[in-house]
């Protein structure tokens, strides 16, 4: 129940959580990796022969392709919401604009990133902070016996990471990442991980915080999708048809009560 208001007349069965953004307060780490990557892209450009004249504009664009600013992380940017092959191609590209040919653009990123990479996933000492409230939702979750998973274009090991860090591995049953084939935002992602799961998609509800997630939740067939408001300074700019919410606590687990038979009691 979404602030009082059941979302749907049928029980659902399981919850399926984006990560960044959603389930983890991941802006701090993604701000750190979005900067180390731009001083490393920067350095290698320069190893590369570039002139120092363009490398404010490299540094611009990729600031910009990011969607990292003095506000901090827009939710929208490449490096919250996309996977980390798509952001290396965005890292290439925004060399390739300041005239540097397409495979030194693509040795450049691959060598930025293969640098930066240690910023996250397992092991990583820029772990994110679970979003207040959701330990108790999914304790509540999984109380009431309703399976979750996770969903995200973080590579399986960051997830696991995140999961084990916090104590939350437990509470999920499977797990579909950027190492999945397709990886977000295609619906055929949400029905294979419902396929692994055993659960048809009208039983299920997914809490993204990208229109991305939740348009491909609506056309997989998921029951009820909710956008997620909550996890970085400068709200997500969510698609109004869908419901949202800005903390778990509004969110409460009703468990569905068996009917009664003709002698009042629960068959």
């Amino acid at each position: 129940m979404l602030r009082g208001r059941r979302l749907h007349p049928a029980p659902i069965q399981a919850v399926l959580f984006d990560k960044d953004g959603t389930m983890s307060h991941s802006e701090p780490m993604l701000e750190a990796l979005a900067a180390a990557r731009i001083a490393s892209c920067l350095e290698r450009a320069a190893d590369h022969g570039l002139p120092a004249s363009p490398l404010p504009q490299l540094r611009d664009l990729l600031e910009r392709a990011y969607g990292f600013g003095p506000a901090g992380m827009h939710p929208a940017g490449s490096l919250a919401v996309a996977s980390r092959q798509h952001n290396l191609i965005v890292t290439a590209t925004c060399l390739a604009q300041i005239g540097i040919g397409w495979p030194e653009a693509l040795a450049i990123s691959e060598d930025a990133f293969v640098h930066t990479d240690g910023m996250h996933g397992q092991g990583s000492r820029f772990q994110p902070q679970p979003t207040p409230g959701l330990t108790r939702m999914l304790d509540d979750l999984l109380a009431a016996g309703v399976r979750c998973a996770v969903i995200s274009n973080d590579h399986e090991d960051g997830i696991r990471g995140f999961l084990q860090s916090h104590g939350l591995r437990a509470h999920f049953q499977a797990i579909w990442s950027a190492d999945h084939h397709p990886c977000k935002p295609d619906p055929m992602a949400v029905l294979g991980l419902c396929t692994a799961m055993g659960i048809q998609p009208d039983k299920c509800a997914l809490i993204g915080d990208a229109n991305s997630d939740l348009r491909m939740a609506r056309a997989a067939g998921v029951a009820v999708v909710l956008g997620y408001r909550s996890g970085w300074r400068q709200p997500p700019p969510l698609d109004p048809d869908f419901p949202q919410l800005d903390h778990w606590d509004e969110l409460e687990v009703a468990v569905a009560t068996p009917p009664l038979n003709n002698e009042g009691i629960s068959s």
